[in-house]
């Protein structure tokens, strides 16, 4: 009994010394479970400046085919001329046939790097679009349709190169005019 005693006297002892209640103020509230606001501005942010950039490429490479189609577009005419005065035009109809072929590749060999190290890096533009068989690997604005389409067109111009037709260049060209003319349209 001495000892509940003794306990008793130090528990009224160390009430009497101040102990002190914890009061509902002083107890840390538990985090909220949500991220906090301010990292979630940081990310949206960084969204804004993936999604700007994703945009940027795309605007690029449209101006890459369109600077692509004006080249083509004069030395088009620069050929009707040529033909038209009965001089020999190959060089240029090879040329054409080039400028024709990288429209259908968004460029020429030189993007077509930049293209591969953005993929080796896991940079696909249109992911979804390859996965569904409308681009092919890196694309950005040429579908798979019109690349073979141009493709296709630009063989038929090279041909042409030794023994030019100019109804039927005329007519390839056409298809050239129509093809890019949907390309270059804003998406």
């Amino acid at each position: 009994m001495k000892q509940w005693l003794i306990i008793l006297i130090c528990g009224l002892l160390a009430a009497a010394a101040g102990f002190q209640q914890v009061k509902p103020a002083q107890v840390r509230p538990l985090p909220e479970a949500a991220t906090p606001p301010e990292l979630v501005a940081t990310y949206s942010n960084l969204a804004d400046s993936i999604l700007a950039t994703k945009a940027a490429e795309a605007s690029l490479v449209r101006s890459i085919v369109a600077m692509t189609f004006r080249h083509a577009e004069g030395l088009m005419a620069r050929i009707e001329d040529k033909l038209q005065e009965g001089k020999k035009a190959r060089r240029e109809i090879e040329t054409l046939a080039d400028l024709v072929a990288q429209l259908g590749n968004e460029g020429d060999a030189s993007v077509a790097g930049i293209r591969k190290r953005l993929l080796d890096a896991g940079h696909h533009h249109h992911a979804g679009g390859e996965e569904q068989g409308i681009y092919d690997e890196g694309f950005v604005i040429v579908t798979k349709k019109a690349r073979k389409a141009l493709l296709e067109v630009a063989k038929k111009i090279g041909q042409m190169a030794s023994a030019p037709d100019a109804p039927m260049l005329t007519e390839a060209w056409n298809e050239v005019i129509q093809i890019s003319a949907s390309l270059l349209k804003e998406q």
